[in-house]
């Protein structure tokens, strides 16, 4: 299977289960891997017959901006249910990056990762 990765896609969301996340919102960052068979594309040089990275990425980037979860664990299970949209692709792993999380000591990073595929 081949892979077609995005990394780095930002947008602000309002998550969390503390009600000041969900008033000021915060910066959230995804990593995707898309798992598809490229061959059928790159044969006839025909972007109809893989997977169109911008619109998945403004897509992400939408559920991220969208309807408040409490759980990073369910946006990515949301973003990963929306690529999985796109008729390519067979497989995702989501990266979930909560670089703001509401942590009283010193941190990175916070992520949750998640692979899923079609049944």
């Amino acid at each position: 299977m081949d892979r077609v990765a995005l990394r780095g896609l930002r947008a602000r969301g309002h998550h969390g289960v503390f009600p000041e996340e969900r008033e000021k919102g915060q910066i959230f960052v995804v990593d995707l891997v898309l798992g598809l068979d490229t061959r059928p594309a790159a044969a006839g040089d025909d972007l109809a017959k893989t997977v169109h990275y911008g619109v998945v990425a403004e897509e992400v980037v939408g559920v991220v901006e969208g309807e408040p979860v409490d759980l990073i664990e369910t946006l990515a299970e949301r973003i990963a249910a929306r690529c999985l949209q796109h008729d390519p692709v067979r497989e995702v792993e989501v990266v979930v990056h909560k670089p703001d999380a509401p942590i009283t000591v010193p941190f990175d990073d916070v992520t949750i990762t998640i692979t899923r595929s079609r049944a």
